[in-house]
């Protein structure tokens, strides 16, 4: 398949009170046309930014995109002007936003936030547009789709609403998806329809999908490949099957252990991961995740680790990563 989006070394930092925070710090990630990656990684690591950089949306002046490039078939978003950006802004890469009450404007009908892209990136009339709304309201299942046009979002429960940003995103046919914890703010049970809508849509229509979750299990079901980050910076690599398997990064090894498990003896309790995420504005030297490791050495307090490949599809950025397959081995 061939790369729809390539980021390399993309830096994006926010000024604060307490000094500068590295929110993204020189991460590298891909996207092949029509698979789904996920990001994952526990609250505060910087997956929200990380997508946020690609959409261009950081907010300036406290938020910058310091370096990097991220290039959208070929084409290094960065460098276009904001004019530019706006046209690839739901024509070529849509967001699902986190929260879907606060993505949506609540003064404008659920048919004008529809039809308002429509209008501008693909050209239509009131008439084409609207038929199109209908039309995506119902491709996401929401009943009676030609009276919700002209109800608002206070009228829709939380489940419609992310069915209705769902809609939007997919309106105007972009081929690259980007879906922030986009069931975070629902219950489970709708939590599982809204995930296979996206899935269905997405093979249907052959979309490509970053997922950005801290839910390992949406991960097993939805993910092709998988990035694991930590304090701004990827610090594990695989396709899911291969990382669920055979972890080799600490951290990822405790986020699978903290997960309760269906196939295993009951436990009397989680295994959590002992410690908090580091400080973004005061970074450790050597590995940030050292001070929670229980694998760590001398070395990891002295030198970042590398994101190393390890087999085929498969990186880690951990000194001790060998040690770790030796003893899971045992």
């Amino acid at each position: 398949m061939a790369t729809l989006l390539e980021v390399r070394n993309l830096k994006t930092s926010f000024l604060s009170a307490a000094g500068t925070v590295r929110a993204v710090d020189g991460v590298s990630w891909d996207v092949e046309a029509g698979e789904t990656v996920a990001l994952v990684g526990e609250s505060g690591c910087g997956k929200s930014v990380s997508a946020l950089s690609i959409m261009r949306l950081v907010a300036e002046p406290a938020g910058r995109i310091e370096g990097g490039e991220i290039l959208y078939k070929g084409r290094d978003l960065l460098k276009l002007s904001e004019e530019e950006m706006r046209a690839v802004r739901g024509r070529d890469i849509a967001m699902i936003f986190q929260e879907p009450m606060t993505s949506l404007n609540p003064v404008l009908s659920i048919g004008r936030q529809l039809t308002e892209g429509l209008e501008i990136h693909m050209k239509m009339n009131p008439a084409q547009a609207r038929a199109r709304a209908i039309e995506l309201l119902a491709m996401v299942g929401i009943p009676d789709p030609e009276r919700r046009l002209a109800q608002y979002p206070h009228h829709f429960s939380g489940g419609m609403r992310q069915r209705m940003m769902i809609a939007m995103a997919l309106a105007c046919n972009p081929s690259l998806i980007l879906a922030d914890e986009p069931t975070t703010a629902l219950d489970v049970t709708i939590q599982a329809q809204i995930l296979e809508l996206m899935r269905d849509l997405a093979r249907r229509l052959g979309v490509a999908m970053l997922i950005i979750t801290h839910n390992l299990g949406v991960v097993a079901r939805y993910a092709d490949r998988v990035n694991v980050m930590y304090a701004g910076r990827i610090i594990e690599r695989a396709r899911a099957g291969e990382l669920y398997a055979n972890p080799r990064h600490p951290y990822t090894l405790g986020l699978l252990r903290s997960v309760p498990r269906l196939d295993e003896p009951r436990r009397a309790r989680l295994d959590p991961i002992e410690g908090q995420p580091p400080d973004l504005t005061r970074l450790p030297p050597g590995c940030s995740f050292a001070p929670r490791c229980t694998y760590r050495v001398e070395r990891c307090t002295e030198s970042a680790p590398p994101l190393a490949a390890l087999g085929a599809e498969h990186c880690s950025a951990c000194w001790e990563a060998q040690r770790l397959v030796r003893e899971r081995a045992a």
